[in-house]
Order: structure tokens, then sequence, then C-alpha cells
């Protein structure tokens, strides 16, 4: 508990989650049932405040030995810039299920002091990685 808020790795609400997500860039769109088979099959942290619920969120993918991908970061704008990005994320690495991993990934169009504060570094050889994308994917009928 901190200043009102608090971490739970169990008290996760998908429609919550779900609703900043649908709206967010890198899934615009997406169905509740996404969202909620991707919190089934990921490590994921929940920020809940006194009264309000949950106003963060932020998941994991990963074998849980070698390597993790971190996705889905969010806190609601108005609990935002007093820390809790950063409390939630050393949090979420601190669990025994991310010790020992070999690499770490993740993608941002914004919030790179965020990840570089947490020893993140952009990509030291880039045109090693691929990707396939399907933009808009969410919102076809």
């Amino acid at each position: 508990m901190r200043d009102g808020y608090r971490l739970s790795f169990d008290d996760l609400d998908a429609t919550a989650a779900h609703a900043l997500l649908t709206t967010a860039y890198w899934c615009e769109g997406i169905p509740l049932a996404t969202v909620e088979r991707a919190i089934q099959h990921s490590l994921c942290i929940a920020l809940h405040a006194e009264a309000q619920g949950q106003v963060g969120f932020a998941r994991v993918v990963t074998d849980r030995t070698t390597f993790a991908y971190l996705c889905d970061v969010y806190v609601l704008d108005a609990h935002r810039g007093c820390g809790l990005a950063t409390w939630m994320l050393d949090t979420l690495f601190a669990h025994a299920d991310l010790q020992g991993l070999r690499r770490f990934m993740l993608f941002t169009k914004d919030a790179h002091p965020l990840y570089a504060g947490q020893g993140f570094e952009p990509l030291a050889t880039p045109q090693r990685g691929m990707e396939i994308v399907k933009p808009g994917l969410y919102l076809k009928p």
C-alpha cells in the first residue's frame, strides 16, 4: 500500500484493462475476450486506487526462464506524474518468475524515459530483429 494505492498480481480487472486498451494506439479496438485471454497467459500486475478500482496495469509475456516481453503498460491520466508506473514496474520486475532472464524486451512510441529508468536501452542491433504487424486487426468487423 502506498498513498492510497495498492498493487496486485491476483486482483486483475480485465474489463478495466480493456477500457483503456481498446483506445490505446497499439491495440485500438481490441475485443474484451482477447484481453481476457492475454491476461490468462501472461504475468500481470494491476494498480488499484482506494474507492476507484483499477487505475493501472502491465503485462509480461514470458517463458519464465530465458525471455520476457513487457507490454500493455498504462496508468490512467488522472494518476500519472507521481511515480506509480515506476513503482508498478519495480514490483513487477522483482517477481520471482522474472529473475535470471537472458533478454527482456518492449516496444514503445513515447515512454522511453520511463523504461530507460528501468534499465532498458535501444536495440544494439535493430537490423537483427524482424516483426509481423497487422495494423487495424481489431477494427475489422
